[in-house]
């Protein structure tokens, strides 16, 4: 019958439910179907296979419940006002999203009760951009599904954390990072608050996960870099990192102590897709900074402003395609790349 959580994914939090659905609980001691990621798949699509909600009965919708996160800024105590922009996902049986400041619910999908909450205290006062698009799922194929992080949710924090909870009851998963957490200002450099952070959620591919991050990237030409990363889903352990500059261009290497990445390169703060099958993660990049002059650059905007394809097993680039050449208008690849077959002539 009709699984009335499917259709809580409204962004103002309401659980919608079908007058004549049947009461009937729904199986939660496993994966069941649903919204698994951002895009509802790695691809990205926005599609689901879904049935029960159709043409001729969603005038009946009814609303069922809805959930209140609390985490609401105003600016009174900030530099910038919070935003719902979140997408929720479907994970061990639970709806799981983020709030604003990275507080993480897990709801019972029938009846809007928290499960569990997890609060990675983010001290956002001197933030001008404060939002949490979503979460990333991962399941381990090597663990039974009552094992500790079995299945295990993934978030990047507006102040540069990646962190893994259990997907069952919302604990940090120790073996990975340090406690749970791995911080991706690491070999980064000089960060103002509320600087450089995750807004999107990360991608996963196979065992890594994949992450760029989102820099203010109109302050200072000497801004944080846009470096894109990737993780051992386990261990946290950096695999692979790839600078968005081309690999001729010396007069761009890192310059300071600790920094490990160039710096005012453009940054991937959308969400990224994933090609399982040919092993390629395809990143939204944003502008080179500052955004609204170029005459500095020396080419360091060449992967700006582009749907940039790289190889999951060491991030070499595959292709790429750029939107706008030299772009001083701050075009961003703002939207999630979506993977679809194409019948042509």
């Amino acid at each position: 019958m009709f699984r009335r959580a499917l259709a809580s994914f409204a962004l103002l939090f309401l659980a919608l439910s079908l007058a004549a659905c049947s009461d009937e609980p729904l199986d939660l001691t496993g994966p069941i179907d649903g919204w698994d990621a951002y895009g509802n798949d790695a691809a990205g699509s926005r599609y689901s296979k879904l049935t029960q909600i159709t043409p001729e009965n969603v005038d009946e919708l009814e609303l069922a419940w809805i959930h209140r996160s609390g985490d609401v800024l105003d600016g009174s105590a900030s530099l910038g006002k919070s935003s719902l922009q979140v997408t929720p996902i479907i994970a061990a049986g639970s709806l799981v999203y983020c709030s604003p400041r990275n507080k993480v619910f897990a709801l019972d999908p029938e009846t809007g009760r928290e499960r569990w909450r997890f609060d990675p205290a983010v001290d956002a006062s001197q933030y001008y951009i404060i939002n949490c698009r979503g979460v990333s799922q991962w399941r381990d194929p090597q663990a039974a599904y009552t094992d500790v992080c079995s299945e295990r949710i993934v978030m990047g924090t507006v102040d540069a954390r990646l962190i893994e909870l259990d997907a069952k009851t919302g604990k940090p998963c120790a073996g990975f990072g340090e406690r749970g957490v791995v911080n991706l200002a690491a070999g980064i450099g000089d960060i103002a608050p509320g600087e450089y952070g995750v807004t999107s959620p990360p991608a996963i591919v196979r065992d890594r996960i994949v992450t760029g991050a989102m820099v203010l990237d109109s302050r200072r030409v000497d801004a944080p870099g846009g470096v894109v990363r990737a993780y051992d889903v386990r261990t946290g352990a950096l695999v692979w990192a790839w600078d968005p500059v081309l690999p001729d261009q010396a007069e761009l290497a890192p310059r300071g102590e600790g920094v490990l990445y160039r710096r005012g390169t453009t940054n991937a703060w959308s969400a990224l897709s994933v090609d399982e099958a040919r092993g390629l993660v395809y990143v939204p990049t944003g502008n080179t900074s500052p955004d609204y002059y170029g005459g500095h650059r020396k080419g360091a905007d060449h992967f700006s402003s582009a749907v940039v394809a790289l190889d999951a097993n060491d991030g070499h680039v595959a292709w790429h395609f750029q939107t706008v050449h030299h772009d001083i208008w701050d075009y961003d690849v703002a939207s999630q790349p979506v993977l679809f077959d194409f019948e042509g002539a």
